[in-house]
């Protein structure tokens, strides 16, 4: 399993129930847009079923994929922090279902049981060390020159 793969399941199952009774069901066909880099943050998702892109816009470039995601993943980690404004675009590759939560709802939840509020802070932290290693990984295959000797 990979750490993106760990927000509902690396919670206590009394807090994964409490966060459970914010979702609600939801889907989207395949490329649809779901959210856009500096677009407001207000809610997350974690995927049912299908596939998700990540993706950058760099400057001067066309749109890059930094990483795919699937079932069981997280999808936005901007709705925990202020400004609340997403670093990456969302687009759905496959038909995808997914629980939606309230981005202000679950951090009432989580002020109101610091424990929980812990444990989601954890969970969400390892999902966004290793998004941002990706995103890095990513960005130099695209951009550091191929040589035969290392650098």
């Amino acid at each position: 399993m990979t750490t993106t793969k760990r927000l509902l399941r690396s919670l206590p199952a009394e807090y994964r129930d409490r966060l459970m009774e914010l979702a609600r069901e939801v889907s989207f066909p395949e490329d649809a847009r779901i959210f856009e880099e500096h677009g407001t943050a207000d809610r997350f998702w974690v995927i049912r079923s299908g596939a998700v892109t990540l993706d950058l816009q760099l400057p001067g470039r066309r749109v890059v994929t930094v990483e795919t995601l699937g079932t069981g993943d997280l999808l936005g980690w901007s709705w925990l922090f202020p400004p609340y404004e997403w670093g990456f675009g969302a687009e759905a590759l496959s038909p995808v279902r997914a629980y939606e939560f309230d981005g202000a709802d679950a951090r009432a939840l989580c002020e109101q049981n610091p424990a929980l509020g812990f444990a989601v802070m954890r969970a969400v932290a390892e999902v966004l060390g290793h998004r941002l290693h990706t995103a890095r990984s990513r960005l130099l295959d695209l951009y550091v020159p191929h040589t035969a000797e290392p650098l």
